[in-house]
């Protein structure tokens, strides 16, 4: 069974990078979106398991974001990944999940 996520981040060139990290594992789904509409829109019409939060989302934003997102999908787990090797967003996303 795939896990999917979504990543929302403000630079186009990590959420490049992310979505090619997030898509190499077979066991993840990996669905990565610049900005808040195009991640409410993801919500609203797929299943997401994890949110990682990315660079560049300021506390205002991520605060409305939260709520939204939370709204649309109440067992959501959402979680802040501001970079680091492919490693640690391994260990933060099992973390996240288990």
């Amino acid at each position: 069974m795939q896990t999917t996520i979504l990543y929302i981040g403000r630079d186009t060139e990590i959420t490049t990078v992310m979505n090619r990290l997030l898509n190499a594992r077979p066991e993840w789904k990996g669905i990565c979106v610049c900005t808040d509409e195009e991640a409410i829109k993801i919500c609203q019409t797929n299943e997401i398991d994890l949110v990682l939060l990315g660079n560049g989302i300021d506390a205002a934003c991520e605060k409305a974001l939260r709520v939204r997102l939370t709204g649309l999908k109440p067992n959501v787990k959402i979680i802040q990944h501001y970079g680091g090797g492919s490693g640690l967003l391994y260990g933060e996303i099992m973390s996240a999940l288990n």
